[in-house]
């Protein structure tokens, strides 16, 4: 039993950097909340999509996992947004990015 406890508190130290780790890889954008099928016709299904100005650029990335709740808000409509999350796949001039969204919200609403 004694061996176990020094085992344990390993396991929740390494655990608790983790936690931390991914928590720091998170970032907040704002910008506009489209649809990607209606607003920027790219997707054959419906899918949020944030766009953002980077380097006098407008750059997109689609919001994965789909949030079909949140969609309701940006689908018929274009609203300004603001999305908690990582980026899992980086923009690029020919194709959109992904970032996997911890939190949605609308601005100013």
């Amino acid at each position: 039993m004694r061996k176990l406890i020094p085992l344990f508190a390993a396991t929740f130290l390494f655990a608790g950097m983790a936690l931390l780790s991914v928590a720091a890889d998170e970032k907040t954008w704002t910008g506009e909340g489209v649809c990607a099928k209606c607003a920027l016709k790219q997707t054959k299904t419906c899918q949020n999509a944030l766009q953002v100005e980077q380097d006098g650029k407008t750059v997109t990335y689609y919001l994965v996992p789909q949030d079909k709740k949140f969609h309701k808000n940006i689908c018929t409509a274009n609203k300004k947004i603001k999305v908690t999350g990582s980026v899992e796949k980086a923009a690029t001039a020919d194709a959109p990015g992904e970032i996997k969204a911890s939190k949605i919200e609308l601005v100013g609403e």
